[in-house]
């Protein structure tokens, strides 16, 4: 049998054989792609479970609820590794650095905090949007930028050596569900994209980062994003400014609850 109540989401495991789901029945679930059969289901949350993520190796996953934890799980175990305890109201967003060793959650009290596995502790609270937290990502292979998005119809760019914001993503006209970034933004890619009607250019931050930003919203659209500004990673100056993105309109969708 499956889940007896909604999804929060789904996340494939690194060796791509497995999948994860998150439910407001309370738990989470770990399938076999192949045969489709459940292979444990996961109790600890108090209330709804919104979403999963998994370490780069493995080994551990990390889920988050609506009774405003997050819990770090041992793969091999199935038992809680660590809790993760201070954010004040639901959690909606996790995912775990490129590095294994931090990983970042994004809560409805506009905050996103990023813990450290080792010391088992947050270590660097961001105060992230004016509304609920919907996504947080870091840059995939390098992890020096983490991408936030919110309720506030924004998503954010953060230097991850020393949190300063990099950038704004404006141009939404209602909350920001989902964001992502594309591992390595190649000239191959962009020149696929500039066949179409999304047409993007890379973020380059010295050689740091080269990733296509993508938003979905729920204003029915999807943006791709390419600011040309974003400040050096390493250099004094801030840009918080907004940036236009390509939007590929879609179809209305009802989403009840969050």
């Amino acid at each position: 049998e499956g889940h007896t109540d909604r999804l929060g989401r789904v996340q494939f495991h690194p060796m791509g054989h497995h999948v994860a789901t998150a439910s407001w029945d309370m738990t989470w679930r770990f399938w076999d792609v192949e045969t489709g059969s459940c292979l444990f289901e996961q109790e600890g949350h108090s209330r709804q479970v919104h979403a999963v993520a998994f370490h780069p190796d493995g080994s551990l996953a990390g889920s988050v609820g609506l009774d405003a934890y997050g819990r770090i799980w041992d793969c091999r175990t199935g038992r809680t590794a660590i809790v993760l305890e201070g954010h004040v109201k639901p959690v909606l967003a996790i995912d775990f650095a490129p590095d294994g060793v931090h990983v970042a959650t994004g809560s409805d009290d506009h905050q996103v905090k990023v813990w450290d596995l080792r010391k088992r502790k947050a270590i660097y609270t961001i105060p992230a949007h004016t509304s609920l937290v919907s996504t947080v990502r870091w840059q995939p292979e390098r992890g020096h930028v983490l991408l936030t998005a919110g309720y506030d119809n924004q998503a954010k760019l953060w230097s991850t050596r020393d949190w300063r914001l990099l950038k704004v993503l404006s141009g939404h006209e209602g909350k920001v569900m989902a964001a992502d970034m594309c591992p390595s933004f190649t000239g191959a890619v962009a020149n696929t994209l500039t066949d179409g009607d999304a047409a993007g250019q890379g973020v380059g931050l010295n050689g740091d980062f080269e990733a296509l930003v993508g938003t979905a919203s729920y204003d029915r659209t999807i943006k791709l994003w390419a600011p040309e500004d974003v400040p050096d990673i390493d250099g004094s100056s801030s840009d918080s400014g907004d940036d236009s993105g390509s939007d590929v309109e879609g179809d209305d969708m009802a989403v009840d609850g969050l």
